[in-house]
């Protein structure tokens, strides 16, 4: 099974050869880094990895004045044809996914009640302000021409951010209302 951020590269290399390093401005060019998480180092692991599974394969290796040589990958066809059963797979099969978010749900209930609303209502503002900022890139790479079907992730993106808010602030209400029975769990050892 290929990683999100090898499916990534496969995809960018499977419109041109290109060096790790493109790959690399590509994904942030395109917001890529803001779905997929790409950590120092984790891109140039994941050419390395393609390229022992030979999915990819060295083209070029040049170097630009006193710039580091850089060597160009291309796809190859297995690389073409993992890539589409890859792709198939990350988006036909749902998966169990675990956010950091869910997990400070899991153990919300241990504080006080009012505290539980305020961090939430301050994650509110927090998503309120991403909503706006991610409307206004996307309303300029809209400006620039990259064609909807490019950008569909960051739709994405936004839906999951809106529903999130709104169901948050349904959550904060039913706590303040007492809709939501709230009384903090103590450690056995304070009761």
């Amino acid at each position: 099974m290929l990683t999100t951020l090898a499916l990534v590269v496969l995809e960018l290399l499977h419109e041109r050869p290109m060096h790790p390093y493109e790959i690399q401005q590509m994904i942030r060019d395109r917001y890529i880094d803001h779905v997929v998480k790409v950590r120092a180092g984790s891109l140039y692991h994941t050419v390395d990895r393609l390229h022992r599974s030979e999915l990819i394969e060295p083209i070029e290796t040049a170097r630009a004045g006193r710039r580091p040589e850089r060597t160009v990958y291309a796809i190859t066809e297995t690389g073409r044809d993992e890539f589409g059963a890859g792709l198939r797979e990350l988006v036909r099969e749902p998966r169990q996914e675990y956010p950091a978010f869910a997990a400070g749900l899991e153990m919300l209930h241990t504080i006080d009640g009012d505290e539980a609303a305020e961090m939430l209502a301050r994650r509110c503002v927090r998503l309120e302000a991403e909503i706006a900022a991610y409307a206004e890139v996307l309303a300029g790479v809209m400006r620039r021409g990259v064609p909807r079907a490019g950008l569909i992730e960051v739709e994405y993106a936004q839906a999951m951010r809106q529903a999130e808010l709104t169901w948050i602030r349904g959550l904060i209400d039913d706590i303040q209302s007492g809709a939501l029975p709230w009384d903090a769990e103590k450690p056995e050892e304070t009761r």
